[in-house]
């Protein structure tokens, strides 16, 4: 049985190209498309079949990526989200992660790359490309890994703020040190847990209960 996709996507170009490629991959059927997210839980609620997949735009009029996410996660939390963006900034990737999405892909990647990040989400349950620390993510089923690592209680409080979209001064603000001082809770996780980006830090407080 192939795996089920719903596209939603305010540009309909876009998403019929979308739909086209997708026809080609053996594991893999689109059953519609929507407008953005408001168009989404009208479907739903229509009983249309949910999909076991959701290829997510972030920037879209009436209901946009972040609130889509978010409401799925809420809502039917078995469906895996891929968002598929021309952002590729880091405060995008954080917020779309910690409203649920599993997936994070630019919309440039070529067809190829874009059904092995398909397979890899419905394998793993996850998919994220290297620079957004992907290896976390691959890490996270192993607790027993993170029960040996020692994580202190400034970079404990550390974890709750690297989730948000406060510069690292505003967070040293916060925690009522130096700027300095936090980066260095930063370069010390990063090294403690084999990262390398702030996306990476985002993604192991969100899926472990620092934030």
């Amino acid at each position: 049985m192939k795996n089920s996709i719903v596209i939603v996507d305010d540009h309909i170009l876009i998403a019929k190209a979308l739909r086209g490629i997708i026809a080609n991959f053996e594991n893999f059927e689109v059953l519609y498309e929507c407008e953005n997210g408001k168009d989404l839980q009208d479907k739903f609620k229509a009983n249309n079949p949910i999909p076991n997949i959701v290829l997510l735009d972030i920037s879209m009029p009436i209901m946009d990526g972040f609130e889509t996410a978010k409401w799925l996660k809420e809502n039917h939390p078995e469906t895996l989200i891929m968002a598929l963006s021309m952002q590729d900034d880091e405060k995008s990737v954080i917020k779309m992660v910690k409203n649920g999405a599993t997936g994070y892909l630019l919309k440039n990647t070529h067809p190829a790359d874009l059904e092995k990040a398909l397979l890899a989400i419905v394998k793993n349950g996850f998919y994220y490309p290297d620079w957004a620390a992907s290896k976390v993510f691959a890490s996270l089923n192993d607790r027993n890994n993170y029960n040996e690592i020692k994580i202190t209680t400034r970079e404990s409080e550390f974890l709750k703020y690297v989730s948000t979209e406060m510069s690292y001064k505003e967070i040293s603000e916060k925690m009522f040190c130096s700027p300095r001082t936090v980066e260095s809770y930063r370069d010390n996780l990063c090294e403690k847990l084999e990262l390398k980006t702030r996306v990476g830090l985002a993604v192991y407080a969100i899926k472990n209960g620092y934030v």
